[in-house]
């Protein structure tokens, strides 16, 4: 019996447009991610979704919605869905940060972890939760195709986790695009089918 999960990042927001680090903060979809959801909700629908989820932040839920809207199912909402908490840094961007922090962007480029702010999380923290979630998840929905709305980097980190991949390891996996979805299947283990996928031009 197989049991996939589809792996969805919500559409862009004004911060995403930015640059700025949006963590829990609670940003809506600017004009162009509620377009990228509506254009992702058929493509995610003709995989055979047959349960919805999402992380209770409004960029997430309201891309699921669109989701939602295509598929005729409701949305369950996970808190453990939600994006790194990143604490102080929420609303900063990227040079700000690394002022913050010394060898920040060396960081980065080796993919080793840290704490976002002395508030936030790591990338590791917020990873296991997420793949706590997704495990659960695809128990309670063995044998069907499972679409997850949720964020950026904690995705991401939580299908490190299932692959039983670390963070250094990680980095040959780009980020997730705003508004792609990843597809995992669960057999005997773990493997991922596609990463990545976007309608028309990608934006992060």
């Amino acid at each position: 019996m197989s049991t996939r999960l589809v792996l969805v990042r919500h559409g862009r927001t004004a911060w995403n447009h930015d640059g700025r680090f949006q963590g829990q903060a609670d940003i809506p979809l600017d004009a162009v991610g509620a377009a990228q959801a509506a254009a992702l909700a058929p493509r995610v629908a003709a995989l055979g979704v047959g349960a919805l989820w999402s992380s209770p932040l409004l960029r997430a839920k309201a891309t699921a919605d669109a989701l939602a809207s295509e598929i005729g199912l409701s949305v369950e909402v996970d808190a453990r869905l939600a994006e790194i908490n990143v604490g102080t840094w929420a609303g900063m961007r990227k040079e700000d940060a690394a002022a913050e922090l010394p060898g920040f962007d060396e960081l980065l480029r080796t993919g080793q972890d840290f704490r976002r702010s002395a508030t936030g999380e790591t990338a590791t923290e917020a990873g296991a939760r997420v793949a706590e979630a997704l495990r659960e998840i695809a128990h309670r929905g063995a044998g069907l195709t499972t679409a997850v709305v949720g964020h950026g980097l904690s995705l991401r980190m939580g299908i490190l986790q299932l692959l039983g991949m670390d963070m250094p390891t990680g980095t040959a996996f780009t980020g997730l695009w705003n508004c792609s979805w990843s597809v995992m299947e669960l057999r005997d283990r773990w493997r991922i089918l596609s990463y990545n996928n976007v309608v028309g031009e990608r934006s992060s």
